[in-house]
């Protein structure tokens, strides 16, 4: 099922801002990447586990923990609240991109864990099947989440949630109130104007770049390190808080690679958690 980009901005105007993580496009986005890596052992086993869901894709599934956490907001969901820390980790601006698990994620409860708890629960066959499904549901939104800068942004801003901006430009000509992080969770795509199919043939006309986390011990924590080092780079945060087109422009390739490499990175999960002698 192909989502048109305009329906991003219903689930903009459903949750608040600090729920996002890449805009529905996005984690979309994500999923369709992914699934296209997927192994033929390990597809078989994606299909076993979604049966049952309303789109039964990684594509499908890839905005769930974020409906959940909507949900717990209004006392509906447990596992939603329960996982709301599990969306992004924070770094301390003067400690620089220093991820010490104690401080930036206590008992657990950050992105890093969450990935590497959840991708545990897929592999293990003796689980059952409903935990599994919850598993593999997590761990598409959370490696789209991890891939987004601003989920491993700053500690005093809320990653970019609290730095208020106005964009004026194509996409919003008489100007609109933003924040940074929602300017990198959805304008940066938005501004694009591409529905899904598009969007995902502009991708995939783009080599993954090449892992620099490829080997390491806790790779999430690699993969969260790189979005530190974006949001730390030049021009990120601008100095006045009003953007146009440009800053879009210039960030957007930014935001695109970031999908990419989540594509790649979920697929190589997924195969490795169902179908080990891939």
């Amino acid at each position: 099922m192909k989502i048109p980009v305009l329906f991003v901005l219903l689930l903009v105007s459903a949750l608040p801002a600090p729920a996002l993580a890449w805009s529905r496009q996005g984690h979309q986005l994500v999923g369709e990447l992914a699934e296209r890596e997927l192994t033929p052992a390990a597809r078989a086993q994606v299909q076993r586990l979604l049966a049952g869901e309303p789109v039964p894709t990684l594509a499908g599934v890839s905005t769930w923990a974020d409906e959940i956490r909507a949900e717990a907001r209004e006392g509906g969901h447990s596992l939603g609240e329960r996982s709301t820390r599990w969306h992004y980790v924070n770094f301390r601006r003067e400690m620089g991109c220093d991820y010490v698990p104690a401080r930036e994620c206590p008992d657990g409860n950050c992105v890093i864990a969450a990935i590497n708890a959840q991708r545990a629960i897929l592999a293990d066959a003796d689980r059952p099947l409903a935990e599994r499904r919850d598993a593999l549901k997590f761990l598409v939104h959370f490696v789209g989440d991890v891939h987004q800068p601003m989920h491993a942004g700053y500690a005093d801003d809320r990653g970019g949630n609290n730095y208020q901006l106005n964009y004026r430009g194509k996409g919003s000509p008489k100007g609109e109130g933003t924040q940074l992080h929602g300017v990198w969770d959805y304008w940066l795509l938005r501004s694009a104007d591409r529905d899904n199919d598009d969007y995902l043939q502009h991708l995939l006309q783009s080599p993954v770049p090449a892992d620099g986390a490829a080997g390491a011990d806790n790779p999430p924590v690699e993969w969260a390190l790189e979005s530190c080092r974006v949001i730390r780079g030049d021009g990120v945060y601008p100095k006045k808080r009003s953007i146009g087109d440009d800053y879009l422009d210039r960030h957007r390739p930014v935001a695109e690679q970031r999908l990419r490499q989540a594509g790649a990175r979920l697929a190589a999960l997924i195969n490795a958690a169902l179908d080990p002698a891939g």
